[in-house]
């Protein structure tokens, strides 16, 4: 961890909120299947920090695989849940660019859980807002890092 680096919020719900300070490790920005589910049912939502693109990009990173293993048990042990799978961007670059690539990296997480976790396709939704609803302030990097996320809203 870097020193002195502003916290990060590695998962959001109304029971947990876990900040660390600079960069955020693999171990910690996981969140368990069972967080998720509890998330779900108290909030209808949960936002996850670890599913990880590169900037601009809309491919999963393999470092993502953790979390997408819990999403994918998650939907294993709820039959019939169906989720939204939120893509949302920082404000860096035009409205328009990031509705794209927040859509496309949407469509990643559904693609990567139908193709690697068995998820089947009509459970999921991917929807981009790009940076129409953020939880921090676009003015500060822990903002932006803030906003820079992929929310599942039960369906």
């Amino acid at each position: 961890m870097v020193s002195g680096a502003p916290a990060r919020i590695v998962a959001i719900s109304s029971e947990r909120q876990l900040r660390i300070p600079g960069p955020v490790p693999l171990a910690v920005a996981r969140c368990s299947q069972a967080e998720m589910a509890h998330a779900l049912a108290s909030d209808g939502k949960i936002a996850l920090y670890g599913i990880y693109f590169d900037s601009s990009k809309a491919e999963v990173k393999p470092t993502s695989e953790d979390t997408l293993v819990q999403i994918g048990k998650l939907m294993k042990e709820n039959a019939q849940m169906k989720l939204l799978v939120v893509g949302h961007t920082d404000n860096n670059g035009a409205f328009s660019s990031n509705i794209d690539l927040s859509q496309k990296r949407a469509a990643a997480v559904v693609k990567a859980l139908v193709e690697r976790h068995g998820v089947k396709k009509d459970r999921l939704t991917p929807v981009g807002v790009s940076f129409a609803a953020p939880v921090g302030s676009n003015s500060t990097e822990e903002g932006r890092a803030k906003n820079r996320r992929v929310e599942l809203v039960s369906n």
